[in-house]
């Protein structure tokens, strides 16, 4: 009798622990992102990524000496995207857009957490990233990205 309660309780604790490991892995807004950078980027798409835990928006855009770089911007979760009507097929490659949202912490990286994509024809999608630490939503983003490197 006293093993089978151990069994239980072995596979009880490692129920929870593996429950927990993906909870652990997600970050807080905060603890990746800097709510005093924001950033407005414009470009076109070159690639998405639909992955947990949050979808990616690859956009190229060209800097004011006319170079070029690829900068990640982070949505919310494809399952969170899809809630709002947001597929795989509404943000295609190629796509122009304008995105707002917060620098990474690590300013080296040219990564962004996405609050809104407005694209040519004025329409709006959330991105729906947020969570602890992030700024209010009306938080209104600078007129261009802040270099890399710079603070």
């Amino acid at each position: 009798m006293r093993m089978k309660v151990l069994v239980s309780l072995a596979g009880a604790a490692a129920f929870l622990l593996a429950a927990a490991i993906p909870a652990i892995a997600h970050h807080a807004f905060g603890g990746e992102f800097d709510p005093n950078r924001p950033v407005l980027l414009k470009g076109k798409i070159v690639k998405i990524e639909w992955v947990n835990p949050h979808a990616w928006i690859h956009v190229e855009v060209t800097k004011p000496n006319g170079a070029k770089e690829v900068w990640m911007v982070e949505g919310g979760s494809p399952n969170s995207l899809l809630r709002r009507g947001v597929t795989r097929d509404t943000l295609p490659v190629g796509t122009e857009i304008v995105v707002d949202g917060y620098q990474a912490r690590d300013y080296s990286l040219l990564r962004a957490n996405g609050r809104n994509v407005t694209f040519p024809d004025g329409r709006k999608l959330l991105l729906g990233s947020s969570g602890p630490g992030a700024p209010p939503v009306n938080a209104i983003p600078t007129d261009q990205a802040k270099p890399p490197g710079s603070r």
